[in-house]
């Protein structure tokens, strides 16, 4: 059975979620992951500095050209003042949901008091909440971990604290930030949490497979799922969950001839939407990630990298996939 996935005044058209990556999920990886089949895709974190909004980074965040609705934002700081602003701005550059970023695990963000380390301070994460549900007419979310460490686990409190607050569906890693990305993800707190909150709760965290996919959902009760790492390099990973989860049946997966028509439909996206200087550059781990199964010696990776020019960069994928075809295995 398929979950009905809600955030505030929309229903989603499926349960997937597309979770917020820096570096990652920008317009057009969010637009492909749509096109294959996740309900909603969150944009990557924009900083609440305002005096970082006007940088090419910052506009380049802020382009929602084309998205399907509901649009969503997330936002990172540690200053509600700071974090109500940024939800106003981004709300009037077309977010129709605000998400709040307190499950970064990233040094960078935790070492400013932002993301997950935010847990740590549950008198602050209250005031954060109460500002930014106050400053906007949209739906604001949080994306959170189970707590700071094993011996700290306080979602659940946060999670109460949050629906008070009027945070209308919640986001959980099934690590902490002591974690970071280490170990197996755990599914206990996201389940208890699940039984003491009335909002959405999405799971997240080692969704890898379809299969994983039912099992977490079953674990846990959740509404729907996160899904960020695994769709690297396989952004038609949402068709195949959805696929199973409808008819109990595994999807079989894209042919060779798609696998090139997808990266090659995202290769161009990349280098239109950024130029081609910076399209070429961020084009490289994303080539990295769809051919890890291919290439596994990461020759042609390497080889690939080298490549300072788009149209180059679009021939040189087209060579690989015929060599591919004609059982050819890629030689630096």
């Amino acid at each position: 059975m398929l979950p009905t996935a809600i955030i505030g005044p929309y229903t989603l058209p499926n349960p997937l979620i597309v979770a917020p990556m820096a570096g990652v999920t920008d317009r057009p990886f969010r637009l492909l992951c749509r096109r294959l089949g996740a309900g909603l895709a969150v944009s990557e974190m924009v900083i609440a500095d305002s005096s970082l909004w006007h940088t090419r980074k910052s506009r380049l965040r802020l382009d929602h050209t084309g998205e399907p609705e509901p649009r969503s934002v997330q936002i990172a700081g540690g200053d509600p003042e700071m974090l109500a602003n940024a939800a106003r701005f981004n709300a009037a550059h077309g977010a129709q949901i605000i998400d709040i970023n307190m499950g970064c695990p990233a040094k960078k963000v935790c070492n400013k008091a932002a993301g997950s380390a935010l847990m740590k301070d549950e008198a602050l994460v209250r005031e954060i909440l109460i500002a930014v549900v106050a400053a906007v007419d949209v739906p604001v979310t949080l994306k959170m971990r189970t707590g700071w460490d094993s011996n700290h686990r306080n979602a659940p409190l946060i999670a109460r604290m949050a629906e008070d607050a009027g945070i209308q569906a919640l986001a959980i890693h099934g690590r902490t930030r002591a974690d970071a990305y280490r170990g197996q993800a755990e599914y206990d707190t996201i389940a208890e949490v699940k039984t003491q909150v009335g909002i959405p709760v999405f799971a997240n965290g080692d969704v890898t497979s379809p299969q994983d996919a039912a099992r977490v959902l079953n674990h846990t009760g959740a509404d729907g799922l996160l899904i960020g790492r695994a769709a690297q390099g396989s952004p038609w990973i949402f068709r195949e969950i959805l696929h199973f989860l409808k008819t109990g049946q595994i999807l079989t997966p894209p042919a060779l001839d798609e696998v090139e028509q997808i990266l090659v439909e995202h290769l161009l996206a990349l280098h239109e939407f950024y130029g081609e200087r910076m399209g070429v550059r961020i084009a490289r781990k994303h080539v990295g990630w769809y051919l890890q199964s291919h290439d596994e010696g990461k020759q042609f990776s390497r080889r690939f990298n080298d490549i300072e020019h788009a149209r180059e960069q679009q021939d040189e994928i087209q060579r690989y996939f015929e060599g591919l075809r004609n059982g050819e295995v890629f030689a630096a």
